[in-house]
């Protein structure tokens, strides 16, 4: 963990360096929780200018969830970075005013409210779109806006449930699991992403920007992959396999004398290399082993044989030799270790960024990179309401007496003084 405490802060921008390719566009992000200000958060990262509207006094609920940094939610930090925060009362008149008048020159808005909350606003995608045809409207929801569970109150575990996801975590025979990872809400957040850059692209095109409905539901059934071909074509539920593969032998974590080393056989060329790293000359010279389906058969006899030579040795002795037969394996690191690990070092997965309130911070780097292209530092997520003032002045033209009138009435931020 030293190599991540101890790293340098990110160096001052280059004059011209390069904001992304996303640079120019604008977004109002409506976003709270998770999967929007994911969703948002990847967009910043990619060079847009992303304005997030926080409701008066507590801002994003995240702000609020415990543990902090000197009153800093750990939450919040992990998915706002690069945003510019300004506190909105769209209950208000006024504050829906000013939405109206950044909606004018905006080219994204995005919102996860439950369905229907914009439209008893007011400010539902028909009604924004009217006054700005080339914005892209996407809605992230639990279910989707269509639908008879629309409108549902869902998170992360429920998504999980209904998309039968939980079904086939844990171990195997045993109960089933939330996975660790959020990947419900992760999931809206990468595809309301994913449909947003795909809304722009039409959008050069036709000159009209269009609804996005991208749902946690929708996109975390989407990753069930091969796991939905195996009901269509078995007519069975998939079961829970712990870390092993319902498929491919041996594809598991094994355990070693101190702590466990995953290994990985996805190919049969794989196979005679592990035996020969196992010193088991007996399993690879069996012709009834050869095949990956015949592994699959056997595998109650060949994975508690591995497990037992595992055993024997440390983790990072199982790397020195399995790395030198070229076999796919990884030690099962702990989160501080993954951060702390050369590669993501190496790959600017860890960033330092300057927080108004904090000082250096560090958070994940950006997960998309540009070869040959010096891009501007990340910024760090802002305090709330840090950006208020600055943007009422610059893009709807707001007199210092106006911002402060809007402030005393708590339709902005209180405190809106930059």
């Amino acid at each position: 963990m030293d190599q991540v405490m101890q790293q340098s802060p990110t160096p001052a921008p280059e004059a011209g360096a390069w904001k992304g390719p996303l640079a120019g566009l604008r977004v109002l992000d409506l976003t709270r929780v998770l999967a929007g200000p994911l969703a948002t958060q990847f967009l910043a990262d990619l060079g847009a200018e992303v304005l997030k509207l926080e409701a008066p006094e507590r801002g994003d609920e995240t702000r609020g969830f415990a543990p902090f940094l000197e009153g800093e939610s750990h939450y919040f930090l992990a998915l706002n970075r690069g945003k510019r925060s300004m506190v909105v009362d769209l209950r208000e008149p006024e504050g829906a005013e000013i939405l109206r008048g950044l909606v004018a020159g905006a080219d994204v808005l995005i919102e996860n409210f439950r369905p229907g909350v914009m439209q008893r606003l007011g400010l539902g995608a028909e009604a924004l779109m009217a006054i700005n045809p080339r914005l892209i409207y996407c809605a992230i929801s639990g279910f989707g806006l269509t639908g008879p569970l629309a409108g549902a109150p869902s998170f992360d575990i429920v998504t999980q449930a209904m998309t039968g996801v939980m079904s086939v975590n844990g171990a195997m025979g045993g109960p089933p699991v939330k996975l660790g990872l959020p990947i419900g809400d992760m999931s809206g957040g990468i595809f309301g992403a994913l449909g947003i850059l795909s809304a722009l692209h039409e959008r050069s095109v036709t000159g009209r920007g269009r609804l996005v409905d991208a749902s946690l539901y929708d996109g975390t059934m989407s990753l069930l992959g091969y796991l939905s071909q195996l009901a269509f074509i078995t007519g069975q539920d998939p079961q829970p396999m712990g870390s092993a593969h319902p498929s491919v032998v041996p594809y598991d974590s094994f355990p070693a004398a101190d702590g466990s080393i995953v290994i990985a056989c996805l190919a049969d060329h794989f196979w005679p290399r592990l035996c020969a790293a196992l010193d088991c000359p007996d399993l690879g010279a069996d012709p009834g082993l050869a095949t990956m389906a015949q592994r699959r058969e056997r595998r109650g006899e060949i994975e508690p044989r591995i497990a037992a030579i595992t055993r024997s040795r440390s983790v990072a002795e199982w790397r020195r030799i399995l790395e030198a037969h070229d076999i796919p394996h990884a030690p099962v690191l702990g989160v501080r270790e993954a951060l702390a690990h050369p590669h993501a070092q190496a790959r600017e997965m860890v960033v330092e960024v300057r927080h108004e309130r904090l000082g250096p911070v560090q958070v994940l780097g950006r997960p998309i990179k540009f070869p040959g292209s010096a891009q501007v530092p990340l910024e760090a997520p802002p305090v709330l309401g840090q950006h208020t003032a600055e943007i009422l002045r610059r893009e709807l033209h707001y007199s210092d007496e106006k911002i402060r009138e809007l402030g005393e009435r708590g339709v902005i931020d209180r405190g809106a003084k930059r």
